[in-house]
């Protein structure tokens, strides 16, 4: 019997719907994973339960697709050094945690709805860290949700970007490259699914980046970007309870979710120093190696964006 979280009456629902999910067939598709991983010489993974079904989820259980994508989710920690090397529960990660830029809320919509994330990226102290640094603290969230958000595995998620406070130094700091692999590990090694980009308090400094981020996302994504003059637009699409307080709603505080968080990374110190020891040999890899040229078409060096 598989040794996975039982889930919701809503949510299990929910995954045989939406994802095809066959209770009877799970612990037969997590072994067919397994076994494949263990047998590729190119690729050092974990292989425990939870974490495997997070990709047969992702992937609404096609075992090539789960197999791809965590090819890819481990090879990218050679292809994207930025976000993956020394990515440690350190001072650096929990202050910038502390800052609340990134923040995943406590309710979901509904019991069988996505999960809501908040993104402020006008709150962190540019002049102590870098963009990069923000997004390595973002993909630690993401693996402790991979592993423990039922809710964001199976409906996926929709977040709620606000650029209030986004100074000259926040802008200047935009990397195209970077925006570039985050949406490919997006698309090719994350297991969740975005459901909307929601855009708040966008100020016209930020209209160019924004067309630049844009033009590198897929089509699908796209879709997703929505621009809301005030509040009152967004609640059209998040309902507004499903906010924090201070977004006139009733999903906590961000006081109270960044304490929260701070917590579950502290209490998962140990497991992302274990996790700097996996990941992708790519000269044991039968056929052509995986790396920046062949995940991005770039050459993967930081490049600084000309903005006026």
């Amino acid at each position: 019997m598989t040794n996975i979280r039982q889930l919701t009456p809503e949510l299990a629902k929910r995954a045989q719907k939406e994802l095809g999910e066959v209770p009877e067939r799970i612990d037969a598709d997590i072994q067919q994973l397994r076994d494949w991983v263990l047998k590729q010489p190119h690729l050092n993974a974990r292989t425990d339960d939870q974490f495997l079904v997070a990709f047969l989820r992702g992937c609404k259980y096609s075992v090539e697709k789960a197999k791809h994508k965590l090819d890819s989710y481990y090879a990218m920690r050679g292809a994207v050094p930025e976000l993956y090397k020394d990515r440690f529960v350190n001072d650096a990660a929990i202050d910038i945690l502390r800052s609340g830029v990134y923040l995943p809320l406590p309710k979901p919509i509904a019991p069988d709805g996505p999960r809501i994330h908040l993104a402020r990226y006008g709150v962190y102290d540019s002049s102590k860290y870098s963009m990069s640094d923000v997004i390595k603290v973002r993909t630690m969230l993401g693996e402790i949700q991979f592993r423990e958000d039922d809710n964001a595995m199976i409906m996926g998620f929709m977040e709620v970007i606000d650029f209030k406070g986004i100074g000259a130094a926040h802008i200047f700091q935009f990397n195209a490259v970077l925006v570039k692999k985050v949406a490919v590990l997006g698309d090719k090694a994350w297991p969740y699914r975005p459901k909307g980009f929601h855009f708040i308090n966008t100020p016209s400094s930020c209209e160019k980046v924004m067309n630049i981020a844009k033009s590198m996302m897929s089509e699908k994504i796209k879709k997703r970007f929505h621009m809301h003059p005030n509040l009152e637009s967004l609640y059209k699409h998040i309902p507004k309870e499903s906010l924090p307080a201070e977004y006139g709603g009733s999903n906590g505080t961000l006081e109270d979710g960044i304490n929260t968080w701070e917590k579950k990374v502290l209490s998962y110190k140990e497991y992302f120093e274990e996790e700097a020891k996996y990941g992708t040999n790519e000269k044991l890899r039968r056929g052509s190696p995986v790396n920046s040229e062949s995940l991005f078409g770039i050459d993967g060096s930081f490049r600084k964006l000309d903005i006026d």
